[in-house]
């Protein structure tokens, strides 16, 4: 007769193993090593990490301006005065504005689109916070848009929609220049080389 066996020795155990899987890049195996660390800590440790990620998911806000996360209605970098309020740098997502940031080379203000257009996704312009751009550059005040997303397909799709939507205004439309490999995300570029794309930035020429 054979051995009922069970992959998890408990049920609760099993249970974290599967929640903690479902985050991107992590497997079972590397899921299970977290569970057992998190169940060798001491006990307030853990409240502490559950309560962080509890307030990171219930608290968290969007910035009204430029839809980075925030915990107010602003974000620090919009209400920051110093910060040139005429250059707005356009991203995918909000590591690319922490990538920028860590270069200390940009000073501007951001808009973080929250994707980029991709049909095969299923993702639109109508999608992305592409209308909310157009409506911050209506407004005036803004006299450079930097296009800063990633050189892929998908990126360079969103880049001519873009220029295009901004065609009628009085506002110059670059792009960060080429010392990005192509298909490369800005989140992954070393800072030297992500600093001086977004110095050396260039007028988009839509072909």
């Amino acid at each position: 007769m054979g051995f009922i066996t069970q992959q998890y020795p408990s049920q609760l155990l099993e249970r974290a193993v599967e929640e903690l899987a479902k985050l991107p890049g992590i497997g079972r195996k590397t899921a299970l090593r977290l569970a057992l660390s998190l169940l060798n800590r001491d006990p307030r440790e853990v409240d502490q990490f559950t309560s962080a990620v509890g307030d990171l998911c219930h608290n968290v806000k969007y910035c009204a301006m430029c839809h980075n996360i925030s915990d107010t209605d602003i974000c620090p970098i919009c209400g920051d005065k110093r910060r040139d309020k005429a250059t707005l740098c356009v991203v995918e997502n909000i590591q690319d504005v922490m990538a920028i940031e860590h270069t200390q080379q940009y000073g501007g203000l951001y808009h973080v689109l929250g994707g980029i257009i991709s049909p095969a996704d299923g993702i639109g312009p109508n999608d992305l916070e592409i209308a909310s751009l157009v409506d911050r550059v209506k407004k005036g005040g803004i006299k450079e848009v930097i296009l800063a997303l990633s050189t892929t397909m998908e990126g360079n799709t969103t880049n001519f929609y873009i220029a295009r939507q901004l065609a009628g205004f009085q506002v110059l439309v670059s792009v960060i220049a080429q010392g990005i490999a192509v298909g490369e995300e800005l989140e992954y570029t070393d800072d030297t080389t992500l600093g001086q794309a977004v110095i050396n930035r260039t007028p988009y020429r839509r072909e």
